[in-house]
C-alpha cells in the first residue's frame, strides 16, 4: 500500500511539472521597477566615492592630477607600500584599535546600566537627570575641550592614552544611555516581576533576562560608538603631545602638504584606515540582525 501510495505521488509530481513550467511570469509592477530603479541609483552614487578612492590609489600623481582616467593605467601598488612606511600606519591602526575596543567595552558597561536606572528604577530626580543628559548632548564637543583637558591635568591624565580612553567613555555615555533607557523601557515588566517571585536578584535579573532582550540596542551602541572613536582626531590633538600615541587619523594628515602634496599616497592611506571599519560593520551588520531575530522570539 505504501508502495502504490509513493509511485502514485511521484507520477503525479512528474505530471503536474510540465504545467509548471508554462505556467505564465508574473507581471512586472512599474512601481516595483521604479522603486529598483531608485534603489540602484542610490546605491552607485554612496559606492562612487568608494571605487574613485580606490582606483585614484593606484595612480600616479600626474594621472591623478589629469582626472580623466576612470581606471589607473598601471596599478601602482607600491602606494599602500608608501602610505604605510611614511605615514606609520601600523602604529596608529594599533592605537585606534586599543581606543576603539576600550572606548566601546565602557560606554556599553556604563550606558547598560544607567539606561536600566533610567528605565526601571524610580527615584527622585529622574526626569531632571534625563533633562540634564539632553543638555550635555546638545554642547558642541569642541566647547568642553577645555574643561575636559583641565580635568585630565588635575588628574595627571594629560599625553596618556588612559585619559584619552577616559575622554571618549564620557563623551559616548549620553546618547547611548538614552538609547538603551529605550530599549529598556519597551521590554514588558511581566517579566521582570516574574524572575523576582521566582526569587531572582536585581543583578541576576538584569544580566540574565534584560540583556539578552535589549541585544539590538547594544549592537547599536556599539556600532555607532565604533565609528565615532574611529574617526575622532580633535580631542586627541588637544590630550597629545607624543605621537606615538595618536590615532590613524593623525597617519592621514602626513600627506597634506601644500608643498609636497601627495594625494595619491593620501588616498592609498585612507583605504588601509577603512578596510578594519568595514570589516568591522559588516561583523556588526549580522550582530544587529541576530539581536533583533532573538529579542522577538524572546
Amino acid at each position: 500500500m505504501t508502495t502504490t501510495t509513493k509511485a502514485t505521488s511521484y507520477t503525479e509530481i512528474r505530471d503536474a511539472a510540465p504545467s509548471r513550467l508554462t505556467e505564465r511570469p508574473r507581471a512586472i509592477r512599474p512601481a516595483r521597477v521604479a522603486l529598483y530603479s531608485l534603489l540602484a541609483v542610490a546605491a552607485l552614487s554612496a559606492l562612487f566615492p568608494l571605487l574613485w578612492m580606490v582606483s585614484g590609489s593606484m595612480q600616479t600623481l600626474p594621472e591623478l592630477l589629469k582626472g580623466d582616467a576612470i581606471l589607473p593605467e598601471v596599478p601602482q601598488w607600491q602606494n599602500f607600500a608608501t602610505a604605510w612606511v611614511k605615514g606609520n600606519l601600523a602604529v596608529y591602526l594599533t592605537n585606534s584599535a586599543m581606543y576603539t575596543l576600550c572606548a566601546v567595552a565602557g560606554i556599553l558597561l556604563v550606558s547598560s546600566l544607567a539606561g536600566y536606572a533610567l528605565a526601571r528604577i524610580p527615584f527622585k530626580g529622574k526626569s531632571v537627570f534625563t533633562a540634564l543628559i539632553l543638555a550635555v548632548m546638545i554642547i558642541p564637543a569642541p566647547a568642553m575641550f577645555l574643561a575636559q583637558y583641565k580635568v585630565l591635568l588635575a588628574l595627571d591624565l594629560a599625553n596618556t592614552r588612559q585619559g584619552y580612553i577616559f575622554i571618549l567613555i564620557t563623551t559616548g555615555i549620553p546618547i547611548s544611555t538614552l538609547i538603551m533607557r529605550s530599549f529598556f523601557t519597551s521590554q514588558p515588566e511581566d517579566l521582570e516581576e516574574a524572575a523576582a517571585l521566582d526569587g531572582a536578584s536585581a543583578v541576576r535579573i538584569f544580566s540574565s533576562i534584560m540583556l539578552p532582550l535589549a541585544k539590538p540596542g547594544i549592537a547599536a551602541v556599539a556600532v555607532i560608538q565604533a565609528f565615532a572613536v574611529w574617526n575622532e582626531y580633535l580631542m586627541a590633538l588637544v590630550i597629545f603631545n607624543d605621537n606615538s600615541l595618536m590615532p590613524v587619523q593623525r597617519g592621514l594628515t602626513s600627506f597634506v602638504s601644500a608643498e609636497t602634496p601627495q594625494p595619491q599616497i593620501l588616498l592609498a592611506a585612507t583605504l588601509i584606515s577603512i578596510v578594519p571599519v568595514l570589516v568591522f560593520y559588516l561583523f556588526a551588520q549580522r550582530q544587529i540582525v541576530d539581536g533583533i531575530s532573538a529579542g522577538a522570539i524572546k
